[in-house]
């Protein structure tokens, strides 16, 4: 997919499928620089009840419903 693909906007409307009468609100926002740590709640209300879905945002710039992958410590031999 390409970036454009990948943007929130468009992770949202993927996997949420809003209509235009659903209203879809940020519920929780949290951005961690000092950790690269950033991810978004998003909520939007249906017949069936409410769907709530969190977003990561990976180390590329993309967003993803998973979050990335913890790094870990390694060490090379030359």
């Amino acid at each position: 997919m390409a970036s454009a693909e990948k943007s929130l906007h468009a992770m949202v409307e993927i996997w949420l499928a809003p209509t235009s009468m659903d209203a879809v609100h940020v519920v929780e926002f949290k951005n961690r620089r000092a950790k690269r740590q950033c991810y978004v709640c998003v909520e939007t209300d249906r017949a069936a009840g409410t769907a709530a879905l969190f977003f990561f945002r990976h180390k590329d710039g993309l967003w993803h419903i998973f979050p990335p992958g913890r790094e870990r410590p390694s060490m090379r031999v030359a």
